[in-house]
């Protein structure tokens, strides 16, 4: 099934955009706790899944979407559907992603007040911070690794001996540190952190 979704929106195709369609309407489906999570599920399905991203590309898109306004999912789908399929391809992807999150607000909106203090609602949700934090601390740890280290991508290699090509960019880890200290110390907005680490990229990279 995967193999004739990638065919069809590899064709450009009615049909496959249905499919990316299809997709996006997936990921925004089961992406539970935020757009950070949503890295992950993105990475497993756009990148290992589907094929419609290299890991670098799909890492920098992060990195454009955590710098512009939106959440990122929203914008990782408008950025492949007007791609692959011009400005109507993105407004249809987009609509996609959001819509699972439109449905399951709106019967929130009317039903959680009434569940809310269950206890099985109170246990589900005290489950589901740790399953959330350990997602987000997945996509951080391959954002860091791709973006420190040369020569890897962002799964850890199971053959040692790769390992031997592989070095720290120190221009970056030098600055990430930089980043971390202001952010910590300062109270400096992070918006000023993102911009100073573009003209970085722009001077040093």
């Amino acid at each position: 099934m995967t193999q004739f979704m990638i065919e069809q929106i590899n064709s450009q195709s009615a049909l496959g955009l249905l499919c990316l369609v299809a997709v996006f309407f997936y990921i925004g489906l089961i992406t539970i706790g935020g757009g950070q999570v949503g890295i992950t599920i993105m990475q497993q399905t756009l990148v290992d899944n589907f094929h419609l991203l290299t890991d670098e590309k799909f890492f920098n898109m992060v990195a454009i979407s955590e710098s512009t306004p939106g959440p990122i999912g929203i914008n990782m789908a408008t950025y492949i559907g007007t791609e692959l399929y011009g400005v109507f391809g993105g407004i249809v992807t987009t609509f996609g992603q959001v819509l699972p999150s439109l449905i399951t607000i709106m019967l929130i909106a009317k039903y959680f007040g009434k569940f809310s203090e269950k206890s099985g609602v109170q246990a589900a949700f005290s489950t589901l911070r740790p399953a959330v934090s350990g997602v987000i601390a997945v996509a951080a740890a391959r954002i860091v690794i791709l973006a420190l280290l040369k020569g890897l991508d962002a799964a850890v290699p199971s053959d040692v001996s790769t390992w031997a090509n592989i070095y720290i960019q120190a221009p970056s880890a030098v600055f990430y540190m930089l980043c971390l200290g202001v952010l910590f110390k300062t109270k400096i907005h992070p918006v000023f952190v993102v911009l100073a680490g573009a003209v970085f990229g722009v001077v040093f990279c």
